[in-house]
């Protein structure tokens, strides 16, 4: 058994004490590597943060555009449909008037020359005079 002890421990020894270099020598540069992985992980947390500051910055800035934008176009289209009530107003309905007042005038010529026809000489058919009025 001691042998046996003696002879693993000899074999064994070697391979721990190499081990044990082995992770004397790495220690401090796994100790770096996590140092550098934690100062990364801070800087890109700080260059998330400001690219969101800017991002929400120029969302805010576009919306305060459209808002101006849709305030402007409200204003002109409200200017343009009361241009156009007022000309309708001022304009469209005397004209209609007018157009009435001429097809009243018309109409009631075409009768009075009816009525002269009719009593100067009644030949003309009943389909003629109503075509006259018609037109």
């Amino acid at each position: 058994m001691d042998r046996l002890v003696g002879d693993l421990h000899s074999r064994v020894g070697p391979i721990l004490t190499r081990v044990q270099i082995l992770l004397d020598d790495t220690q401090p540069k796994i100790s770096s590597m996590v140092n550098d992985a934690s100062h990364i992980v801070y800087l890109a947390r700080g260059s998330a943060q400001k690219l969101d500051r800017v991002f929400t910055d120029a969302t805010d800035r576009l919306r305060g555009q459209l808002v101006h934008a849709d305030r402007i176009l409200t204003g002109t289209l409200e200017a343009v449909e009361d241009a156009g009530a007022k000309f309708s107003n001022n304009f469209w309905r005397p004209m209609q008037k007018a157009s009435a007042l001429v097809q009243g005038i018309k109409v009631g010529l075409d009768l009075l020359r009816s009525r002269r026809k009719r009593s100067s000489g009644g030949d003309e058919p009943r389909e003629q005079q109503e075509e006259e009025l018609f037109i």
